[in-house]
């Protein structure tokens, strides 16, 4: 959980707080506040003034943040769903549920690979550690697995029957992953990554 902090000063503490929260650009909600001086009006409002000074720190919550950059992202897009948040660790996952899911998910999965991306870098840009963001629709990404599951076996049987290497579509690292671990401890085939991102992809060598 990140913290910022600014400092604010005015006639009065009021005044002080409202000048921090300027500053910061979140509601008084959000905050903690520290009074570090009261301030002084001085003779006639003028001699002898000084002014308040306070501190706020704002803390975020990256799973909060994240999750409210999704709600909004959905939002604008004219789908209604509600998002379920866990966490395990550094694994933070955002399951999708409602209508229209398709949209969400996009033609094999693109658009919703493209909203994890974005989701974990807001994800990370307030967290203190490293995050590793999922976010899946109707259990998407578990049919996506079986899929490239069942797809990496079939094209590696292929790959030794032919002897000629199988290249495979480009893929988000994650999915390469998939391919590689099933097929890792298969006899008579390697798995390696070739290309450049958005572009790179998994290539099936017989041994």
């Amino acid at each position: 959980m990140k913290q910022v902090t600014a400092t604010g000063t005015g006639q009065t503490v009021d005044e002080a707080i409202e000048s921090a929260l300027n500053d910061l650009k979140v509601s008084k909600e959000k905050v903690d506040i520290s009074i570090i001086d009261e301030g002084k009006k001085g003779l006639f409002g003028v001699f002898g003034s000084r002014p308040a000074i306070v501190k706020l720190t704002v803390k975020f919550d990256p799973m909060m943040e994240a999750q409210s950059f999704l709600e909004s992202v959905i939002k604008s897009m004219g789908i209604t769903a509600n998002i379920d948040t866990t966490r395990n660790g550094r694994e933070v996952t955002f399951k999708i549920s409602g209508e229209q899911i398709a949209i969400l998910i996009g033609k094999r999965g693109q658009t919703l690979n493209s909203l994890q991306y974005l989701v974990q870098l807001v994800a990370n840009k307030y967290s203190q550690e490293y995050l590793t963001v999922v976010v899946d629709a109707e259990d998407y990404r578990l049919r996506r697995k079986e899929t490239l599951e069942n797809l990496a076996l079939r094209l590696a049987n292929k790959a030794m029957k032919t002897k000629t290497k199988v290249v495979l579509e480009p893929m988000p690292s994650f999915e390469r992953k998939i391919i590689h671990t099933v097929l890792f401890d298969v006899n008579g085939i390697s798995t390696i990554s070739d290309g450049v991102d958005p572009n790179r992809h998994v290539v099936i060598v017989p041994e």
